[in-house]
């Protein structure tokens, strides 16, 4: 018996994901826990594993928006067929989407014109004659609503043809029983580009769908804009941070990572957050969380949008033990295969934009984090100590607190326990 593969619900709160290629064909072997698909979700595009061993018998959604517990392949024995019972038309390749109480007027209607009719089914070839008639003539008809409600077509295509600015009646289906699909619409879009405003702009104008990662990350920046939020700014001297940095360096191991001013400027960050509980917590609308431990994201550009994975138990580790973790989730997260528990449970974030030579910034809170901390640039600088004037290495260092949760002493004193420990850095070891 031919096994299920079913979109999983991979976090709380999970309703759909996109399904963005699969990375096996029909036909080629599979083994459990191997990479199934690439699955595009509101957090991040991570590969989904096969949970059954066996060779890969069927496709039944390619790609495309699928709700969560919906069958979109079947694993099964080599050599194994599919029965009908197998493969539900609701589950059939293109048709995605399909939901029970679209169009309830046409299928009760095509229902009742076969009710008690004493005549034969109808073939299929006189079935599509019939439905591209119908197609036709809702298409003439002057009450749009009316005709585009005979009109068979899956919630998925509806939804893009209004997206695009497509008329659903000038779509010709390629589904089941003359049912129009995504692909029809994205087809059709290829074939007639005049018929959008987009294609009229081509060579000027390049226009990008947002992924599921993207309107995440808009939805969310546009809370975290509304929280009534204060700025808090500090300048550090690097010089004994960085003569660390280069010891670290000179004792590296090899195949060992060497560690960044981002990885010390992490533990720093730590350490100080575990002696600031108030700052290191999460603000849910009912309360404030206060955290005993550091979980520290770090913002990194990913190819979808700005990711955040998080550093787990960043006060508890090394340094160097630090660097080989930023390592791994900066490559993954570049890579795209980062998974969704590689962004759970931060209580602190960290963006650093000083490899670009920013020197100052203003970083956006990552709700339900209560702060945030923006790393400008290192400059030489010069500075007044004891009547004369000296040079040295200084670093911008930016707090954004949410007023509903952080205090302005509480933030204050953070910062100034940061500066003290990249100062003397030895402490925080």
């Amino acid at each position: 018996m031919a096994t299920e593969v079913k979109l999983p619900r991979l976090g709380q709160g999970m309703e759909s994901g996109t399904i963005v290629k699969w990375l096996k064909g029909e036909g080629d072997a599979v083994k459990k826990r191997e990479p199934l698909y690439e699955l595009d979700t509101d957090k991040v595009t991570q590969e989904v594993e096969a949970e059954a061993d066996g060779v890969l018998l069927k496709i039944l959604i390619d790609s495309g928006e699928v709700d969560v517990g919906k069958t979109v392949a079947f694993i099964g024995a080599e050599g194994e067929s599919l029965s009908d019972a197998d493969a539900p038309e609701s589950d059939r390749r293109g048709d995605e989407q399909t939901e029970e109480t679209e169009e309830p007027a046409v299928e009760e209607e095509d229902e009742a014109e076969t009710e008690g009719s004493s005549a034969p089914a109808m073939d299929d070839e006189r079935r599509r004659g019939q439905e591209a008639a119908a197609a036709t003539a809702a298409a003439a008809s002057p009450n749009l609503d009316s005709g585009e409600a005979r009109i068979k077509a899956s919630p998925l295509a509806r939804r893009l043809a209004r997206e695009k600015g497509i008329e659903i009646s000038e779509l010709s289906g390629s589904g089941p029983e003359g049912r129009i699909v995504a692909e029809d619409v994205e087809r059709f879009e290829i074939a007639a580009p005049a018929a959008t405003p987009i294609a009229a702009a081509v060579g000027e104008v390049e226009e990008i769908q947002l992924t599921s990662t993207r309107k995440t990350i808009a939805r969310r920046l546009t809370e975290a804009w509304q929280a009534p939020v204060f700025q808090l700014t500090i300048s550090a001297d690097m010089t004994r941070a960085n003569e660390l940095r280069e010891r670290l360096v000179e004792r590296l191991a090899e195949g060992e990572t060497k560690p960044t001013v981002s990885d010390l400027l992490t533990k720093v960050a730590a350490a100080a957050l575990v002696r600031h509980p108030a700052v290191n917590a999460h603000f849910t609308g009912e309360s404030i969380r206060r955290f005993p431990v550091a979980h520290v994201g770090i913002a990194v550009a990913a190819p979808n949008g700005l990711v955040v994975p998080v550093l787990r138990d960043a006060d508890r580790r090394t340094i160097q033990e630090l660097a080989a973790a930023r390592a791994d989730v900066v490559t993954r997260a570049r890579g795209g295969k980062l998974q969704r528990a590689d962004l759970e449970d931060g209580t602190f974030t960290i963006s650093n934009l000083g490899m670009y030579g920013i020197e100052q910034f203003v970083a956006v809170l990552n709700p339900p984090q209560a702060a945030i901390l923006a790393v400008g640039a290192t400059v030489e600088t010069p500075v007044a100590r004891e009547g004369g004037v000296v040079v040295r290495p200084l670093m911008s260092l930016t707090l954004t607190c949410d007023h509903r949760a952080i205090d302005g002493a509480d933030g204050a004193e953070f910062l100034r326990t940061v500066k003290e420990l990249l100062e003397e850095p030895a402490l925080a070891l």
